[in-house]
């Protein structure tokens, strides 16, 4: 696969300049000069090979030579609403879940969260989507939403397979969602678990639960195992 880089700018065939940190990359850092092959990706769905043109201290133009469909994406939608696991353990979280195809991640605060998560650093997570959807090929990027409570993400609107991770639970036999269905949404607890009375409070709004064994799983690798388990079957 070609090196890739991201704008957030509306993509054609022609001349693109590329400015920004991806043109700090592409020209100071990865020392591509004019002549070289690079791909362009912006979240469309789609990916645009280009032949760079001129490389400044700030800039980068690009000769845009074609828009190719390709389709890395899951035939349904994969949620994975977590509390979030310490320092660097967050951006492993992001990573994986870029990899494995899930298609939103909700960071949730829970009764038990230590680490509580804060709507400025939104920006940051994001950064680290794109640098996972850099390497892995995908050219639509998983969306991070603003952190919310437990309570009001099991209420919200997400996909018909709802499961909450609980070591109680039991691993579901119902098989991955048709490209016509719902997919699925996931909630992942902090390192001391949910609390009963969230459990029963997810029971109540139809949440099903989940357990991948006996043995107590990191919040990131519980998250990522649940994201793998739907968008690659049992």
């Amino acid at each position: 696969m070609a090196d890739r880089f991201f704008t957030d700018e509306p993509l054609s065939l022609g001349e693109f300049a590329l400015d920004g940190p991806e043109a700090h990359h592409l020209g100071t850092v990865r020392r591509f000069a004019a002549g070289d092959a690079v791909v362009l990706f912006n979240g469309d769905g789609a990916e645009y090979p280009a032949e760079i043109v001129s490389v400044g201290k700030k800039q980068v133009i690009l000769q845009v030579l074609s828009r190719v469909e390709s389709d890395r994406e899951s035939p349904f939608p994969i949620v994975v609403g977590s509390a979030l696991p310490k320092a660097d353990r967050l951006d492993y979280l992001i990573e994986k879940l870029v990899e494995v195809g899930a298609t939103r991640f909700v960071p949730l605060v829970t009764a038990r969260s230590i680490a509580n998560p804060k709507a400025e650093k939104i920006e940051k997570w994001q950064r680290a989507v794109i640098e996972a959807s850099k390497q892995c090929g995908r050219n639509r990027l998983m969306a991070i939403d603003k952190p919310m409570s437990l309570i009001a993400y099991l209420g919200s609107e997400l996909p018909m397979r709802k499961w909450i991770l609980h070591t109680a639970g039991r691993t579901s036999s119902a098989g991955v969602p048709t490209a016509a269905g719902k997919g699925y949404a996931f909630a992942v607890g902090p390192e001391g678990g949910f609390t009963d009375s969230e459990i029963e409070t997810a029971r109540q709004a139809g949440w099903s639960e989940m357990s991948f064994g006996p043995r107590i799983l990191r919040i990131e690798t519980a998250a990522v195992v649940a994201a793998s388990w739907a968008a690659n079957g049992q």
